[in-house]
């Protein structure tokens, strides 16, 4: 291939090259211009429908404001009646003060008016007695110079000899009335001190427990006897030296009789017991551990029931050593006797017949209750000093005030009664004692008493059985139905209790109970 011939295929291409770049900007331009008519179309009507959304919210935005408007002028109209009907009201206070104020004026006038007139009567008055005073003592004189005259005395003799005998007429009259009140108050202070007692009784009437030097332990089978004994009897040789207290293993079934005159120590061997049993584990080491536990448990109890005590009674500032033997009293008896119970009571009593005297009642209740604390036992205490005399010398120790200290002394007259609340506290622990088991009444003639009960009853015809119960309270007899009727057993029964009534010396009262019982046996064969 030639030159020529080249040169045109590349002249040729070069057109065809140049000729398609041309064609294709064109296109590009029509292309370009469709692009931008749409764009000018959609730009349009976006603006149509911003201007149209924009009308609408401003349409909006006018009614929410035109609304607002009207809440607020509405409030702004609350606001405006409200204040004017509060000045309306203030008005009307206002011109009803005025007129209130008004009417008192005119009432004072008249008040003023009425004084005025009221102070010239009186000054006329005055000047009236003024007037008349003095005609008075003038005709007085006159008269006073006339009987001079005629009695040939003067006023100052005739007074003296007046005055003499009207102070001899007084006196015997006020000799013959002292001596009327006299024997009228002998009459009647008897009964006024019986009345005073027999109703602090009544209104004190609790009842009594009575305590004595045994106590019983249940256990639920006789298998624990052994295991309480212990092999060759270590175990309960370990209880009675830890506790101090004989401990009785008999034929007693299901029962272990705990025997100490020392309620406390009891009551430690009591509780020991019981929790070796429910524990099961009885061995001397481990009776020593529980004794020693269960020491600590009952000191704490006393502290409490002393506690306990003083504030049911509502005595405040008791020294704490005194709280603590007032816990202990819980503990000990006397004769029979709760020592707590007992000092309970008579603090009761105290309080009832001193506020009846008109003293203070707080005060006779702490002598009341703390009238017998020389009874509780202290290792430190002299054992031949009374009772009394030991709890004064306690309570002297312990910064009670001096009435308290000789009632507490004096209640068994060891030494001389200093005030009147001594007395009272004799009394009320007399009242107190003077039940059926109580200390001032010994142990035999306490049995006897209920042996002659007994017998009374045997003493009737168709008696079969006779039982003293509840201290000697209470009298029931049993009668043989077959002699003694429905009707004669309730004549029975007054007839015993008028034998009782007029044979025995008592305290209180004896409740006598006949029971009859009819019973019908017959034997299927």
């Amino acid at each position: 291939m030639d030159t020529n011939t080249i040169l045109l295929i590349v002249g040729a291409a070069i057109l065809g090259v140049v000729i398609g770049f041309g064609i294709t900007k064109i296109l590009e331009k029509n292309n370009a211009s469709k692009l931008i008519k749409n764009a000018k179309r959609e730009s349009a009507n976006i603006i149509k429908d911003a201007n149209h959304d924009g009308e609408a919210i401003k349409k909006d935005k006018i009614l929410q404001a035109k609304e607002r408007f009207i809440e607020l002028k509405s409030e702004h109209e609350k606001v405006i009646l409200s204040r004017d009907k509060k000045m309306a009201e203030a008005e009307k206070r206002t011109r009803d003060k005025e007129s209130q104020i008004s009417s008192e004026l005119n009432k004072n006038q008249k008040l003023n008016v009425d004084i005025e007139e009221k102070i010239k009567n009186y000054n006329y008055r005055l000047d009236f007695l003024e007037k008349r005073k003095e005609e008075v003592e003038k005709v007085h004189k006159r008269q006073i110079q006339q009987l001079e005259v005629i009695s040939s005395l003067s006023a100052e003799d005739a007074k003296s000899q007046l005055i003499e005998s009207l102070k001899g007429e007084a006196k015997n009259d006020a000799m013959t009335y002292i001596q009327e009140k006299m024997e009228e108050a002998k009459l009647t202070a008897q009964q006024d001190a019986k009345k005073i007692i027999i109703n602090t009784i009544q209104r004190v009437g609790t009842e009594e427990a009575v305590d004595n030097c045994v106590s019983v332990f249940n256990i639920e089978s006789d298998d624990i006897k052994g295991r309480i004994i212990g092999r060759e009897g270590r175990n309960i040789r370990a209880i009675e030296a830890a506790t101090g207290v004989e401990i009785i293993v008999d034929d007693t079934p299901e029962a272990i009789i705990l025997s100490c005159f020392d309620s406390v120590r009891r009551e430690i061997a009591r509780l020991s017991l019981h929790k070796l049993v429910t524990d099961g584990r009885i061995h001397p080491a481990r009776i020593e551990e529980i004794v020693k536990k269960t020491q600590k448990q009952i000191e704490q109890e006393i502290i409490e029931v002393g506690k306990r005590t003083v504030i049911d009674l509502g005595i405040h500032g008791l020294n704490p050593e005194l709280i603590k033997m007032v816990g202990r009293m819980k503990y000990r008896s006397s004769y029979g006797q709760n020592l707590l119970q007992h000092s309970r009571e008579v603090s009761k009593l105290c309080g009832i017949m001193a506020a009846e005297l008109g003293l203070n009642s707080k005060i006779a209740k702490r002598a009341g209750l703390l009238h017998d604390i020389g009874k509780v036992p202290d290792a430190e205490a002299d054992m031949e000093t009374p009772h009394a005399i030991l709890g004064m010398q306690w309570a002297e120790k312990f910064g009670e005030k001096s009435e308290v200290c000789n009632a507490i002394g004096a209640h068994h007259d060891e030494i001389e009664m200093k005030f009147l609340l001594s007395p009272i506290v004799q009394v009320c622990d007399a009242i107190s004692g003077a039940r059926p088991g109580a200390r001032r009444q010994v142990l035999d003639s306490y049995i006897q008493r209920l042996k002659d009960l007994e017998d009374i009853a045997f003493g009737f015809t168709g008696v079969k059985k006779a039982y003293a119960i509840q201290a000697g309270r209470e009298l029931r007899v049993i009668v043989e139905s077959e002699k003694v009727s429905d009707d004669k057993a309730a004549n029975l029964s007054f007839e015993i209790s008028q034998k009782v009534q007029t044979d025995m010396t008592y305290p209180g009262q004896v409740k006598v109970t006949v029971i009859r019982e009819t019973r019908a046996v017959n034997i299927a064969k």
